[in-house]
């Protein structure tokens, strides 16, 4: 069973920086894409970034210029560098990985469990 684990969530006021970090159990195989989605009070999941296998990296508007994602193939992890946070960036934030469990398996979506981000005004 592959299993993710975020960290690094928390309260932060308005301008601050949070480091969030995900890694993947020992389980997986190889990853393909690595990612972070955001689910606030009421709205649907939304797409944070991403970074694929190659270092491509792909931003949702809102966080263009404020949130670095990076990752770690040695270690399976994942991190979004979140700066200059907003009121509207409070949101629970989910790690997904894309990848197969073995060298000969499909790929398969994996999520974390989500952690919390808020920034108070």
């Amino acid at each position: 069973q592959v299993q993710l684990v975020e960290s690094g969530g928390g309260l932060v006021q308005a301008g601050g920086s949070l480091r969030l970090s995900c890694v993947a159990s020992e389980s997986i195989f190889s990853i393909n894409v690595m990612g972070w989605y955001r689910r606030a009070s009421g709205n649907q999941r939304e797409l944070v970034a991403t970074v694929t296998s190659r270092g491509n990296t792909n931003y949702a508007d809102s966080v263009k210029g404020r949130f670095t994602i990076s990752r770690d193939n040695a270690k399976k992890m994942v991190y979004l560098q979140m700066n200059s946070l907003k009121p509207e960036d409070t949101a629970v934030y989910y790690c997904k990985m894309t990848g197969s469990r073995t060298s000969w398996s499909y790929e398969s979506d994996y999520w974390g469990q989500g952690t919390q981000v808020t920034v108070s005004s």
